[in-house]
């Protein structure tokens, strides 16, 4: 099990937007040099993060920014943006456990409670972590 790689290249996109905001105008083609990835997942993962109101989008020529400031974005809001499986649930469960065998018949009452608290652990976890964590630590490598 992995989170989607749209959560780090998400994260990767603010701290770009940060570090070069005051410089260059920040574009799908910008990103995608920096992330090393085609500027077509930036675009969608720009327009995810727009829906969940953390960036704003020029239109006509470009360019994106933070929606708010960066040490109110937290990986958490990140995540609800563009890194959840369908139906909000981190674990996806295996379809169709026998019911015919003792194990497949129990075993979602056996994990699903189980599955949904390390699913809470990890978002709390997530809460205490923000934009401005990241651009900090990175701006400190430079």
């Amino acid at each position: 099990m992995q989170i989607s790689s749209r959560f780090t290249i998400a994260i990767h996109m603010f701290a770009c937007m940060e570090a070069f905001g005051n410089d260059y105008k920040i574009t799908s083609d910008f990103l995608a040099s920096s992330i090393n990835v085609n500027p077509v997942i930036i675009r969608k993962l720009l327009s995810q993060l727009k829906s969940a109101g953390l960036v704003e989008v020029a239109r006509g020529t470009g360019g994106a920014t933070t929606a708010r400031p960066i040490d109110e974005i937290t990986f958490y809001d990140v995540y609800l943006a563009v890194g959840l499986l369908d139906g909000g649930e981190l674990f996806h469960f295996h379809d169709n456990p026998s019911q015919v065998c003792p194990v497949g018949k129990n075993i979602h009452t056996a994990l699903d409670n189980k599955l949904s608290n390390i699913q809470k652990a990890m978002e709390d976890e997530m809460k205490k972590y923000t934009i401005a964590d990241v651009v900090n630590d990175v701006k400190a490598c430079f």
